[in-house]
């Protein structure tokens, strides 16, 4: 069970919460449901409804489709936010690639606190647009390959 500072800690190092105040993060963190998942477990699926976005707390996260692996996110990196916005399945699936404990925010949540702060909203179209730019680069490095 994560301690407050350790939530605050941790959210305030998430690329999508940088720069907000800590008063308001605090706040955020606080209504976050931990989750354990052991090693090689299943998070989410390609095709099931999101409703929530993860922060891994420890451990490491894959995305992938079927065998290809799109990413691998460390500690303090969030993942399954694409769901949330677009209120459509899952595009990919996510593993647990070892012993991982992640914070889940749903999406009720997320909405209430981009009203509230809407930074947030500007945050997370950055790094979605860089996510969109690394593999736009991994696609066009393969198809050069051939």
């Amino acid at each position: 069970m994560l301690t407050t500072v350790e939530r605050l800690l941790l959210v305030r190092r998430v690329s999508i919460f940088q720069e907000l105040r800590d008063d308001f993060l605090v706040r955020l963190a606080s209504v976050m449901d931990e989750q354990f998942f052991p090693a090689n477990t299943t998070i989410f699926k390609q095709g099931q409804e999101g409703r929530s976005l993860f922060i891994v707390v420890s451990g490491k996260v894959k995305i992938h489709l079927g065998g290809q692996q799109l990413a691998v996110f460390p500690q303090g990196e969030a993942f399954g936010e694409m769901s949330v916005f677009d209120a459509q399945p899952r595009s990919a699936s996510a593993i647990a690639l070892e012993p991982c404990e992640c914070l889940e925010l749903t999406q009720e949540q997320l909405y209430d606190a981009i009203e509230e702060t809407p930074e947030i909203a500007v945050n997370i179209i950055r790094v979605l647009s860089r996510r969109i730019r690394d593999l736009n680069h991994t696609v066009n490095q393969m198809s050069t390959q051939e």
